[in-house]
């Protein structure tokens, strides 16, 4: 029988994927787990998507207080449900088309990403990050983190792709600041929409 109802689509297919998890995930986690599966149909994300002790805990009470939530990429920005974060009083924030930041990235030489970051650290808020697609953009949050100008409430760090990947993510995983991170070079802005999403959905839905 084909299912043409979408709530009944989505019921069936987290029906099916915590059929098929490994045991011994964590309950504050799993939700977490299950929705980057079900937006990838890649259940190597049950094991290589890693949490700091209470990371999901800490992020809900960020979101309750209505923190900013700033990701890397536009795809990222239209993925994150903007109704969700509206009930909870989040302004989720992309500057990567900016042109201040293009421009200042052009006389640096440096990419958007860092720039973008940059300017996030200046909006004196409480902030998410969600970072999906650029390595950069974890290593500058470092780099911030390090020198005392920001700390973020949670950095959701999944870039995808082959250079500076392994290690922006290892230097996410250094500091003292909650994380969900994917190990490997696996990630991407999708998976970065889904954690934000997933989050959400636990105090919205």
């Amino acid at each position: 029988m084909i299912i043409t109802d979408p709530m009944e689509i989505e019921k069936r297919s987290m029906e099916i994927i915590e059929s098929a998890l490994p045991s011994g995930i964590p309950e504050d986690n799993k939700a977490v787990v299950k929705r980057v599966i079900h937006c990838t149909a890649d259940f190597d994300y049950a094991k290589n998507l890693t949490f700091s002790v209470n990371a999901v805990k800490k992020a809900l009470d960020a979101l309750r207080g209505g923190c900013d939530i700033v990701t890397d990429t536009q795809m990222a920005l239209s993925g994150i449900n903007k109704a969700a974060a509206a009930k909870l009083g989040c302004t989720v924030h992309c500057f990567m088309s900016d042109p201040d930041v293009a421009e200042q990235a052009k006389e640096r030489d440096c990419t958007r990403a860092v720039v973008s970051m940059e300017k996030a650290s200046m909006l004196n808020k409480p902030l998410i990050f969600a970072i999906g697609n650029a390595p950069t953009a974890l290593l500058k949050i470092r780099e911030l983190i390090d020198t005392g100008k920001i700390t973020p409430l949670l950095v959701i760090g999944v870039p995808v792709g082959f250079v500076n990947i392994i290690e922006s993510k290892e230097a996410i995983m250094e500091t003292d600041i909650p994380f969900i991170v994917s190990k490997g070079r696996k990630g991407g802005s999708n998976v970065a929409a889904a954690i934000v999403n997933a989050l959400m959905y636990q105090i919205t839905r």
